[in-house]
């Protein structure tokens, strides 16, 4: 419906009719009266807050006001319209997140409450119903990161404080609700931030939905922006990325609503930019760009140099922009074109056409004299820069940029062109280019943006130009305001339209309400002979100008009320838009409507060799099919098109313009919009800084307060019933709270308080009131608070007086005793000093007579000593004398004893010495008879026939040597003889060639030799002498090192003693904090490890969802396909098992490689390989160890010095040939070993290859593979030297053994040998003799060998010398040769001579592969011929094995029968093996064993592992961990969302755990078990890897057990916390306006309240305390769940204002220690987990402390240590006071705690990340029970187990 508005012209709007409605502010001044605040305009600062000083009466011509300033003013009133000023808002009201909260709309409101809103609060986002209002803030403001974008996920629009997130999740959230496509329509100035608005919507889209594909769309849709702004966005007065451009980009989405592709739509850029710029503006970024990277190599063929250079880039003056980098800029400008899939050659094709319009802007016109014609240099180097750019002939346009053709019916002419006109040809010619490239780009990002699935919805993203006025308005300026025409039309609809359904979904009579239609401006502009209409016919005309054009929109139009003509202007027009008033000049409008640009020009570019340019100007019927081809190839027809006919006609700019806006706004009226109005706080582009009159300009453009004037011309106040009476019941009489009903309450209050019907109104489920009654509701509730207050302030004004009244007479009683007391004191005193004077007295006295006493006896005593001591020396000298006489009487008697027992004992000596010869004679009588018996004989030849060969051997060794020196003598002997005879032979020549003279020198000069000869002699005999001399040393030496090296082993172990009990107090100390580093570390590594491990688990659930896919896919009929891999959860195990009886050999593992696939087991062939040359190596360093130690026992051998004793030579012999025979036993063991261990390696890895050849995460086995080779060879080598030390101290301790024990058996020998050489036996001796020969045989066959083995080793080596001398001796000649050419030359030489080494190189390594080829295959056909023996052989020992387990199985129940005790281990067949998992694992449900002993299944599984311990089957305990762990999965992942089994799966798989780690051996699980429990340990096998594997699985369910109670409790921790009213009555919900919060009623489903939270806190740890979870882990569950409600919380609480309010802080106080209190009685109360909680209690402390003086900010900064600076302030600028009894946070406080701040490295991000995760930590918990207490119930259906 249309009316007749009267526009507002600033600064005089004060429209009542159209801001506010009528008569109201009249009545609530007559009601208010004085010091009612009111609104007054004003030219500075538009309006103005004043006060009345004087109640208002009706008639008054007057109002006596008081501004802020405490400035009196007078505001005079038209009596006769009674306009009076807009009444202000209450403080409660200022600041609210939607403006139409306010209780007074107008214009004044909606600007304050912005203002204070941007300034004091740095909120930029601003609700205004159904629009957002964006305030720029010209500054970066961290409140766009991922975290905020999760945080706005998923909530509703009113639930959060206004962002263009919000916007972005309600057109998401609308469309996948209602399945209708949506519309996020951004408009505003230039500068105001409508592209970065845009840019963040879309990248909301790209965040939160993802892609559908891995085509990575979302990356490439925000990859378009950089690629935009470059060539559509320029530097303007207004802003430094000014986008000159309109676009639409349409956002697909899928079924799903993931996003699928994206398609932009442009309109109307600005070509003119490209021709000119304006004083301080730049044109399109772009040619900035390139010209900055002009000196990059791949530029250099563009011949570009700096922006200055170029007429087109400089005329605005400054090139630069500050704080941009243009060369960086045109490097992500590049990147966003590679992302898009442009070719590298196309963009340098792209680049070379922007280039080539930089060098058409500097081509040199020269006019002629006539002035009707111009010329251009053939040598101008911009033109031929121009022409080689775009590959287009230079005479051709050099020739038609100055000429033109007209063509008539009969002829053709080629006319000249002014100097003017060449220039207007030329820019033309540039602007074609730029326009046709731009969209040449813009389809190229769509097509790239495409995609071939089908579409379902989108959202698409407006980002056009708001409404523009400007001191001269051209054709540009006209096409945009038309275009905000049409969308404040929609715009206007939509808000209707909204309002009407508000209304009748209510019920509430709905009455028309008049709203401003714009309908007969835009007729004006499109209708048919409107002013579009007129423009196009005139282009028409051949010679139309601009004048005729508007004399006849004058004629046509000057009776419009839209249309002016101005004054004093003949060729300008001013039409009346909705926004203001706009005189557009008439100048250039019919040339830029018509875009002009010759076709002689458009041919020859046509004709260019590039085909990018040749396809930019093709026609459409041209381009068609070509866009259907390959991108790679340019298809043209070979006929040249037909010209068209003169009278068909291109369409206009103006008509183009029009038809793609009527195709928009069909778009947006099939989508639900959604509107975002950018604001411009100042021109200068400063941050926060607010111009009131720039702001209500574009407040009134945007049409924020038309919603604003349609709202407050009905109901614009909403309040649900339940808020309603939260905020209000203060009003409610006592008697009428007793009813249960809240709408009946509400009704009967506002009956009683609001007498006029009409100013509200009751809704089903909201009660609508008129502008002002909730200001008016607001003042009786303040009141009565008021009311409350005074009375409160009386009373405990009163009880302060009555304290200080008992105060006074309390302190008058307390004087009244001090003094009393003081008197009775001095009293006191006085008695007590004469007392302590007559005491002083008979002191002194007493001590002058003691003084007397003691000197009289003090002399008596010293006489007294004197005469004692001379009577004591009397008394000592006599005994002294006596004592010695004593002594020397002892001595002479004891001499005279002596001498008498000495002759008595030497006459028994003589005596006894007689008695035994006689003896003696005897018994040698006797042995002589003894020794002529045979008995003798035989005890002597005992142990000869050892001697024997020893001493032969020893004969033929001295013989050997002997041998060896007799053939060196003669050896030296010959070369003597030989050397005499050269001499002679030399002599004799001498003396036939010179006479007889020189014979005497050469005789001299023999005999000199002969000297030396004999000197040389002598000196090896010394030598050889002084070698056995140092050797002998030597070994002395070593044997007394070896000594002193026991000596300090033990001195070092005492000192290391020493140094521990020394260093034990400091160690403690250090090792503390060591242990705190350690922890911190493991935490972290821990931290890092269990994010992998969720990692996995969840790309494994993808991998499932995946395969489900498949499967679904395979069902439907058509093309099937395989899957590529399987699921991890389906396989054996995660990791490959290595046990210890487990022993394969290298063809199995071959075998399996080739059975499994080369592809598929590449990285296994390669372990592989890796280990076989590792055996070689091992081999050949054996076999060298060999060859070394034969050596060396021959050369020990053949060293000996004869001298040595012959004992000592066997005894070292012996030790020497003891210890290397153990030494090449040890490594032909250890050889064996490795060799077995590297067979088990490869059997592992062919069967991990068989296993996981398809999976993807095999990389972790491979590592646990070397890692496990590592350690084998670091333990094989540490075991190696323990054994070789140990066994050569045994053998060392033997022959010291034996050596003590035959010393003298072989003194006797030696004694007895030449006596009995005659009783040797000839036989014996015989067989001695041969095995002394056959020894030597073997000897003299191995030192052969080893000789033939070293001449060969020196042979080749003296060969190798000699080939590289050749070598060396060629190169030099070579050297030389290329000396003496040409540098060319020798470069040639030298790259032939390189060529033929690497050709030589190269055959011989094809024909080393050659080699290794034939031997692979022989190796292939040996190793199938020894698998199938392998198989075989396997299947018997299977058979057997199976028969051997049946027996024992009988005899097992046998036992069992006799009723022996059970040991703790259950039994069970192979076949049974799946049932067992089935019962116990897969079907088990947690209740069927209520009231058994928790981790049942557990236990029952150990035991299982036990018995297949017990009888050493690895394959059997491989094969039930295996499937224990996939069943667990399994289960799992069935029951994904069920607590109560995941913490029971937990459970278990810890207790497992606990169990293989308590029974598994290891010292260090064993301290806590009793003698019972060690009988039950594993004996056979080191399960170390399976318990890694159960630590994995344990993390991965804790994981789940963690998302399954945070998606619990998620929804629970807003409401409880921050919403319900925990303490009753102690807030109040302040108005909301159009965005309603979802939690704002109490009677909803979405509600709860702590005792809910509480209460599934509660199950939660029921659950786990009864299934038996470790403690440590529940507290450690609980510490993740603490830590999710406080970041829940606290991020809500950052990003609602509604909730930062002291009454929330205690809310939220109260809330808090109810947490607490429950910790505390569930003794989990613990450091950590109330750590977790700390900056909500702290965020919570914030609220309510005091924030007016420094002292409060540096409390705050004290107190709020866990809360970083961002989060201090944001809670700071967000709290709201609820009442108007408290204040607001000044602005100068919140800078004050930034200032104190600062210095604080607080982290950037705002939000707490509630999805993280600490890391777990499974802490060893030994179980009590013993194995054989347990009893397995009969639910579980376990009867096929065996007690054994």
């Amino acid at each position: 419906m249309e009316t007749v508005s009267v526009s507002c012209h600033f600064p005089e709007c004060v429209d009542g009719d159209k801001m506010a409605p009528p008569v109201e502010p009249c009545e609530m001044l007559m009601e208010g009266g004085q010091y009612t605040r009111v609104w007054i305009p004003d030219p500075d600062e538009v309006w103005r807050s004043a006060e009345l000083t004087k109640d208002y009466k009706e008639g008054e011509k007057s109002l006596q006001l008081q501004l802020e300033d405490e400035t009196i003013r007078e505001y005079p009133i038209d009596v006769q319209s009674n306009q009076l000023p807009f009444l202000r808002n209450p403080d409660i009201l200022v600041g609210e997140n939607d403006l139409t909260a306010l209780s007074y709309l107008h214009e004044p409101a909606v600007l304050h409450n912005l203002k204070v809103r941007f300034l004091e609060s740095n909120h930029i986002y601003t609700y205004c119903g159904i629009v957002l209002v964006a305030i720029n803030p010209y500054e970066q403001l961290p409140i766009y990161g991922q975290d905020v974008i999760y945080a706005y996920s998923g909530q509703n629009m009113g639930d959060m404080d206004p962002h263009i997130f919000a916007v972005a999740e309600e057109a998401y959230k609308q469309m996948a609700r209602d399945e209708k496509n949506q519309s996020i329509i951004v408009s505003g100035e230039s500068g105001a931030g409508k592209t970065v608005s845009a840019k963040y919507a879309m990248r909301y889209f790209a965040t939160v939905s993802g892609s559908a594909s891995d085509t990575n769309i979302e990356e490439k849709v925000l990859a378009s922006s950089p690629i935009m702004e470059a060539i559509g966005n320029a530097k303007t007065t207004r802003n430094d990325n000014s986008s000159r451009f309109g676009k639409y980009i349409q956002i697909g989405f899928d079924k799903r609503y993931r996003i699928i592709g994206a398609n932009m739509r442009t309109y109307l850029l600005e070509k003119s930019r490209v021709v000119f710029q304006a004083d301080d503006e730049r044109n399109y970024h772009i040619f900035y760009q390139l010209c900055a990277a002009a000196n990059l190599p791949e530029f250099k063929e563009l011949a570009l140099t700096c922006a200055e250079d170029f007429f087109y880039t400089s005329q605005g003056g400054d090139t630069s922009i500050e704080g941009v980098d243009d060369a960086e800029d045109f490097e992500k400008t590049r990147q966003a074109f590679t992302l898009l899939g442009v070719r590298e050659s196309h963009q340098i094709n792209i680049f070379k056409i922007i280039a080539s319009i930089l060098h058409l802007g500097n081509v040199e016109i020269q006019a002629e004299r006539d002035g009707e014609s111009c010329s251009i240099s053939p040598k101008d180097e911009h033109l031929s820069n121009f022409c080689q750019l775009l590959g287009v002939e230079h005479s051709q346009m050099e020739h038609w940029l100055c000429h033109r053709k007209l063509v008539t019916t009969s002829e053709t002419y080629v006319k000249t062109m002014s100097l003017q006109q060449v220039v207007n040809a030329r820019n033309a010619l540039a602007k074609h280019i730029y326009a046709q490239l731009f969209g040449w780009i813009v389809g190229h990002v769509n097509k790239a943006l495409h995609t071939s699935l089908k579409q379902h919805s989108f959202i698409g993203v407006l980002d056009i130009y708001g409404f523009e006025t400007f001191d001269v308005n051209s054709f540009e300026q006209f096409c945009i305001n038309y275009a905000n025409e049409k969308l404040q039309q929609q715009f206007n609809l939509h808000v209707f339209k909204l309002e009407q359904e508000e209304y009748m979904k209510e019920q509430i009579p709905w009455t028309l309400i008049d709203f401003y239609d714009n309908q007969p401006c835009i007729d004006l502009i499109e209708a048919k002979l409107g002013i579009l209409d007129l423009l196009d016919e005139e282009c028409k005309v051949p010679k139309g100008t601009d004048q005729n054009w508007a004399q006849k929109l004058y004629d046509r139009h000057s009776g419009s009320q839209h249309f002016q003509k101005p004054r004093m202007s003949n060729t300008a027009f001013i039409v009346v838009h909705f926004a203001d008033k706009v005189e557009y000049l008439s100048d250039s409008f019919l040339e830029k409507n018509r875009d002009t640009v010759y076709e002689e020009q458009i041919n020859i570019l046509k004709a260019s060799k590039l085909p990018l340019v040749a396809d930019l100007f093709h026609d459409g019927k041209d381009s068609a099919p070509a866009a259907a081809t390959s991108s790679k190839i340019s298809v043209r027809s070979a006929r040249p098109p037909l010209k068209a006919s003169n009278k068909e006609h291109k369409k206009t700019v103006g008509h183009q313009f029009r038809t793609s806006l009527h195709l928009l706004m069909e778009t947006l009226n099939t989508t639900t919009p959604h509107y975002v109005r950018c604001i411009k706080p100042n021109d200068e582009k400063l941050p926060f800084r607010f111009d009131p009159k720039r702001a209500v300009q574009q407040l009134r453009a945007c049409g924020v307060l038309e919603t604003i004037r349609i709202s407050a011309a009905g109901y614009p106040s909403r309040w649900a019933y339940h808020d309603f009476y939260n905020r209000y019941r203060v009003l409610v009489k006592k008697k009428e709270l007793a009813n249960a009903d809240k709408k009946a309450i509400c009704k009967s209050v506002l009956e009683s308080l609001i007498k006029d019907p009409d100013k509200f109104q009751f809704g089903r489920t909201k009660i609508f009131f008129r502008a002002g009654q909730v200001a008016y509701l607001e003042k009786l509730r303040a009141d009565k608070f008021r009311a409350a207050t005074i009375m409160i302030q009386k009373t405990v004004r009163g009880w302060l007086q009555k304290v200080k009244y008992c105060r006074l007479k309390a302190a008058t009683l307390t004087l009244q005793r001090y003094c009393r007391g003081h008197l009775a004191r001095r009293l006191a005193e006085h008695l007590r000093r004469t007392r302590a004077a007559v005491v002083v007295q008979k002191q002194y006295r007493m001590w002058r007579a003691h003084q007397a006493y003691q000197r009289v006896r003090r002399a008596t005593v010293v006489i007294q000593a004197f005469a004692r001591g001379m009577f004591v020396r009397r008394i000592y000298h006599q005994v002294l004398r006596e004592h010695k006489a004593t002594i020397i009487q002892k001595h002479v008697r004891s001499w005279l004893a002596r001498r008498c027992f000495q002759r008595l004992r030497g006459a028994a000596i003589v005596i006894q010495c007689g008695f035994r010869r006689l003896k003696a004679k005897r018994e040698l009588k006797a042995l002589k008879i003894e020794a002529r018996s045979a008995e003798h004989l035989k005890r002597l030849n005992v142990g000869m026939e050892n001697k024997v060969v020893q001493l032969q051997r020893k004969i033929d060794d001295q013989n050997k040597e002997f041998k060896m020196l007799s053939e060196q003598l003669s050896a030296i002997t010959s070369t003597h003889a030989t050397e005499v005879e050269k001499l002679k032979e030399e002599l004799a020549c001498y003396q036939q060639s010179q006479g007889g003279d020189s014979t005497p020198q050469l005789q001299e000069e023999v005999e000199s030799l002969r000297t030396e000869l004999q000197r040389a002699h002598s000196e090896r005999k010394v030598l050889e002498d002084a070698h056995t001399r140092e050797k002998d040393e030597l070994r002395k030496r070593v044997a007394d090192l070896e000594q002193e090296n026991a000596l300090l082993k033990d001195e070092k172990a005492q000192l290391n003693n020493q140094i521990l009990c020394q260093s034990k107090d400091e160690l403690a100390q250090t090792s503390v904090e060591e242990n705190l580093l350690m922890k911190k570390e493991l935490e972290e590594e821990r931290s890092r490890y269990q994010n992998l491990v969720k990692e996995y688990s969840r790309l494994e659930q993808r991998y499932d969802n995946l395969r489900d896919e498949m499967t679904i896919i395979k069902q439907t009929p058509g093309h099937r396909r395989n899957p590529s891999n399987q699921s991890s959860l389906e396989s054996d195990s995660n990791y490959p098992s290595i046990s210890t009886s487990e022993v394969g050999d290298a063809e199995d593992a071959l075998q399996q490689v080739e059975e499994i696939g080369l592809e598929k087991a590449a990285m296994d062939l390669t372990v592989f390989l890796k280990l076989q040359k590792r055996v070689r190596e091992l081999e050949q360093e054996r076999k060298k160890l060999q060859v070394q130690l034969e050596k060396k026992e021959q050369q020990d051998s053949k060293k000996i010095p004869a001298e040595r004793p012959s004992s000592d030579l066997d005894v070292d012999q012996d030790a020497d040939l003891a210890y290397n025979s153990l030494k090449r036993q040890e490594l032909e063991s250890e050889n064996k070993k490795l060799k077995n261990e590297l067979n088990e390696l490869r059997k592992a890895v062919a069967d991990q290859a068989s296993e996981h050849s398809a999976a993807h995460g095999t990389p972790d086995s491979y590592c646990l593979l070397l890692n496990q080779l590592k350690l084998a060879h670091e333990e094989l080598e540490v075991r190696k030297e323990e054994v070789l030390i140990l066994r050569t101290q045994i053998v060392s301790a033997d022959q010291r053994r034996l050596a003590g024990k035959g010393s003298e058996p072989n003194i006797n020998a030696r004694t007895s040998w030449p006596n009995s050489e005659k009783h040797v036996d000839q036989e014996d001796a015989i067989e001695a003799y041969h095995g002394v020969c056959q020894t030597n045989r073997l000897l003299e066959a191995q030192l052969q060998a080893q000789s033939r083995e070293h001449g060969e080793e020196v042979e080749g080596l003296k060969a190798q010398v000699q080939a590289l001398k050749e070598e060396m001796d060629e190169q030099q000649q070579t050297f030389c040769q290329t000396l003496l050419l040409s540098p060319e030359a020798q470069l040639e030489f030298g790259i032939q001579q390189e060529l033929s080494r690497l050709t030589n190189e190269n055959l011989d390594l094809k024909e080393l592969v050659e080699k290794l080829e034939k031997n692979e295959k022989k190796l292939k056909k040996q190793l199938k011929i020894y698998m199938k023996k392998v198989q075989d052989l396997e299947a018997a020992q299977a058979l057997a094995q199976s028969e051997r387990r049946r027996h024992e199985l009988t005899r097992q129940v046998t036992v069992q029968r006799k009723e022996k005790d059970f040991q703790g281990m259950l039994e069970y067949h192979k076949e049974d093996e799946a049932l067992l998992i089935r019962n116990l694992v897969t079907d088990l449900k947690p209740q069927a064993l209520a009231g058994t002993v928790p981790c049942l299944p557990a236990y029952i599984l150990y035991m299982c592992i036990r018995h297949a311990d017990y009888v050493n089957d690895d394959l059997k305990v491989h094969s039930l961990l295996t499937s224990t762990i996939n069943g667990i999965k399994k289960v799992l992942k069935k029951h994904n969302d069920d607590f109560e089994m995941t913490s029971f799966w937990l459970s278990n798989t810890c207790r497992l755990l606990h169990c293989l780690k308590q029974y598994s051996g290891d010292e260090g699980f064993m301290t806590q078990n009793t003698a019972k429990q060690n009988e039950h340990c594993l004996k056979n096998f080191d399960l170390t890897e399976y318990r890694q594997v159960l630590s994995d699985l344990s993390i991965q369910i804790y994981q789940q057990l963690i998302k399954i109670s945070e998606g619990l409790l998620q929804p629970m921790i807003v409401s409880a916390m921050l919403e319900n009213e925990s303490i009753q009555g102690l807030s109040g919900v302040k108005p909301t306006g159009y965005r309603k919060r979802t939690s704002s009623l109490a009677d909803g489903d979405n509600s709860y309240c702590l005792e809910a939270v509480i209460r599934q806190m509660n199950s939660f740890h029921t659950v786990m305390c009864d299934q038996g979870l470790d403690p440590e882990i529940i507290l450690q569950v609980f510490k993740q769940l603490f830590y999710m409600i406080n970041a829940v919380t606290l991020n809500n609480l950052l990003l609602r204002k509604d909730v930062c309010s002291w009454s929330t802080g205690m809310q939220l106080r109260y809330n808090i220690s109810q947490l607490e209190e429950w910790l505390r009685g569930r003794n989990l109360h613990q450091r950590e987990v109330a750590e977790t909680m700390e900056p909500l209690i702290q965020a919570a402390q914030l609220l309510q402390l005091k924030k007016k003086s420094p002292e409060d900010a540096e409390a705050i900064c004290s107190l709020c240590t866990a809360l970083s600076t961002q989060q201090i302030v944001k809670i700071l600028n967000l709290y709201t006071p609820l009442n108007e009894f408290e204040e607001r946070v000044t602005v100068a406080f919140i800078r004050t705690i930034q200032a104190q701040l600062q210095e604080r490295n607080d982290p950037q991000h705002l939000l707490l990340d509630f999805k993280h995760m600490f890391p777990v930590l499974f802490p060893f918990n030994p179980s009590s029970l013993t194995m054989d207490s347990i009893h397995i119930p009969a639910c579980l259906n376990l009867e096929f187990l065996n007690e054994v």
